[in-house]
């Protein structure tokens, strides 16, 4: 768990030993030189060029879904899976299901990261969906805010599908949502998995 700090909303960074990862950076101050940018979607608050401007260096990476318009990107489509610079990353699918924020063709994403045999989920912006029943993963970090995203208790409802060992909060503190999102997650799951607030 040292390894992975949140920054923010849905912004996190991802330590192995030689790699940085990010997943949409925004609003960095400044930050460590990224190996590998991740991005689930391309609104302003997951895809925020003036942060990834801030990470890059010659040999960053950016993998992002097909309507991603940086021009070096690796574009991925759900269902997907590479290797990149020696890291595991899987796009799955993130969208609402009555909701129009995130519509199911645009194809936008959540990612698994595979690091030091730990499968990362992260759910982009994303309802509770069907797909999660086919994703196996020991650390999930899910949206809690409501709004566009899952509530707490549909994040609840993700957490029982997915079994993870560590559940993450995210979506909450910057633009929707509040701290206590994240500690009415934390109670629903006390009983199932250990919810830590990072």
């Amino acid at each position: 768990m040292e390894n992975i700090q949140r920054l923010g909303h849905d912004s996190f960074i991802i330590k192995s030993k030689d790699k940085i990862i990010y997943i949409d950076p925004f609003k960095l101050q400044d930050g460590k030189q990224a190996d590998l940018i991740l991005i689930t979607h391309t609104h302003y608050d997951h895809y925020d060029n003036a942060s990834i401007s801030k990470i890059l260096k010659d040999s960053t990476t950016i993998i992002g879904p097909e309507d991603i318009d940086y021009s070096d990107a690796i574009k991925m489509h759900p269902g997907e899976s590479k290797e990149i610079q020696g890291i595991k990353i899987e796009a799955v699918r993130a969208y609402n299901i009555e909701k129009k924020n995130h519509p199911k063709e645009k194809n936008w994403l959540g990612y698994i990261i595979t690091i030091n045999n730990q499968r990362i989920y992260h759910a982009g912006d994303t309802d509770l969906i069907p797909e999660m029943k086919r994703i196996n993963c020991n650390i999930a970090l899910l949206p809690v805010s409501g709004g566009p995203v899952m509530t707490a208790e549909e994040a609840f409802e993700a957490v029982k599908i997915l079994k993870p060992k560590i559940a993450i909060p995210m979506h909450y503190g910057s633009i929707i949502g509040s701290d206590s999102d994240a500690e009415k997650f934390k109670e629903l799951c006390k009983n199932i998995t250990e919810v830590k607030i990072i």
